[in-house]
């Protein structure tokens, strides 16, 4: 009984550690991927590219709360800050919308890149949802 117990909390760690990574990853991949569009919309749209570039910037910094755990608030952030970047997508995929005035084009970099925040977003819910578990059980 007590081997089981001790099992499957080392099975349990190893995949926090292993969503942590993911998130981090997902995240990573979401930002360069903005990195690498923010210099030609720069050429293109000024206000564009800046918010490529310090959304990209922002979204490799996070890599290191995720990696190193700094906490719910820092998981709290991250999440509403992505949602942020995934709802601007799709609101200026809409024509006649009130950031750009009319309806985006779809490329196979930008499904790439709401992918990674989607996955990003999933990953800390489901990081937070564990440690909340883990809490409880801790409790009783």
């Amino acid at each position: 009984m007590r081997f089981s117990y001790i099992f499957q909390g080392m099975a349990s760690t190893i995949i926090v550690r292993a969503l942590h990574y993911a998130g981090a990853a997902s995240t990573a991949v979401g930002g360069i991927l903005h990195l690498i569009l923010a210099p030609n919309m720069l050429g293109f749209n000024l206000n564009t590219g800046l918010f490529f570039l310090i959304g990209g910037v922002a979204q490799v910094f996070w890599v290191v709360p995720v990696v190193r755990r700094w906490g719910r608030p820092w998981y709290a952030v991250g999440i509403a800050g992505t949602a942020v970047l995934v709802a601007v997508y799709f609101i200026t995929r809409v024509p006649g919308n009130p950031i750009t005035g009319r309806g985006g084009g779809m490329n196979s970099m930008a499904i790439a890149v709401e992918a990674a925040q989607l996955a990003f977003i999933v990953l800390c819910i489901t990081i937070l949802a564990i440690v909340e578990k883990k809490k409880e059980v801790v409790k009783q």
